[in-house]
């Protein structure tokens, strides 16, 4: 797996935002938490950009952890890699002795290695077998879920996770179809979903598989649930003064984050007091207006830009007690 040809989505931006956070000066070496670390681009940037940071990197994947403690030894004891999914982030910096810090990164989605590695299953251009666990040692793969689950379920999930208006045809036809023999590898899939679709829909978006095989990724790692824990503790992790900025993929994950931002951005007054009480007074200022696009020079650069939407808040108080 080369990883000169990994180019991380919208990184400058992403320096550029966490920049004023991890520059500014204090008694001891600011910390920044790079939530998704696959194959490092982002936390090596990080750390030659910002001379005095000290990194903790999170991923579920221990194969990339691998690749990323090989590429970021050079940084020695700057960087601190911990096999975990991010919404135990807390329990991360707890144990660290690191309650609170500078700066913190989400890449959302899956890594370039997941998507280049043939046999994870993950991208519908290869034959593969039908996985997307994003740590292999632990829940059920992707075949298991089409095998198993109730056709209402699995309709629920093309819909809610994968935004699919033919979710109740393909469903259709994955059951008709994991009657006669269960699924295993993602060719079949493919095929089975192209077959299934009209014509019109077959005209629009790309690969017609292209969202169920999301649908089914998210489910497998339980990615929403996830992020609906791990936003809210990243904001929390903050001190006063720090920054987080969060990529994320498709239109689920960038509401999500939209949420927590707006959330923490307003006030918690009730409406018509006078003067607004400091416990009521926003904790977040917004630092990207809307959510920011990749240009086209970095789409050119790297494909995997194109859906990409940053998002920034920087903490401006503390929580109440």
């Amino acid at each position: 797996m080369s990883q000169t040809r990994h180019v991380p989505v919208m990184l400058q931006r992403c320096l550029d935002l966490l920049a004023p956070a991890l520059e500014a000066p204090g008694p001891q070496a600011p910390v920044v938490v790079d939530c998704t670390l696959g194959l490092g681009g982002h936390s090596e940037a990080l750390l030659s950009a910002f001379p005095s940071v000290r990194l903790i990197a999170l991923d579920r994947d221990k194969e990339a952890l691998r690749l990323s403690g090989e590429r970021l030894a050079p940084y020695g004891d700057r960087a601190t890699l911990v096999h975990a999914v991010y919404d135990e982030l807390p329990e991360v910096l707890d144990r660290l002795g690191t309650p609170k810090v500078q700066g913190v990164l989400f890449d959302l989605g899956v890594s370039s290695m997941q998507l280049d590695e043939a046999d994870r299953g993950f991208a519908y251009a290869q034959d593969a077998p039908l996985d997307m666990r994003m740590d292999q040692t632990t829940g059920i793969g992707a075949a298991e879920v089409l095998n198993t689950y109730l056709p209402g379920e699995l309709v629920r999930i093309l819909r809610a996770y994968g935004e699919e208006k033919q979710a109740k045809r393909i469903v259709s036809a994955i059951v008709r179809e994991r009657e006669k023999e269960p699924f295993s590898n993602s060719a079949r899939l493919v095929e089975l979903i192209r077959d299934s679709l009209p014509q019109a829909a077959k005209r629009t978006g790309g690969n017609p598989a292209k969202r169920t095989f999301q649908a089914l990724r998210i489910e497998v790692n339980g990615e929403l649930t996830v992020l609906e824990r791990a936003i809210p503790a990243a904001v929390r992790s903050l001190a006063v003064g720090g920054r987080i900025a969060v990529l994320s993929y498709h239109s689920l994950e960038d509401r999500l984050v939209k949420q927590v931002f707006a959330a923490g951005a307003a006030t918690t007054a009730p409406p018509g007091l006078p003067v607004v009480p400091e416990r009521y007074q926003p904790r977040l200022k917004l630092l990207t207006r809307g959510a920011e696009l990749p240009t086209e020079e970095e789409v050119a650069e790297n494909r995997r830009a194109a859906p990409a939407r940053l998002r920034g808040a920087q903490r401006i108080r503390e929580e109440e007690r």
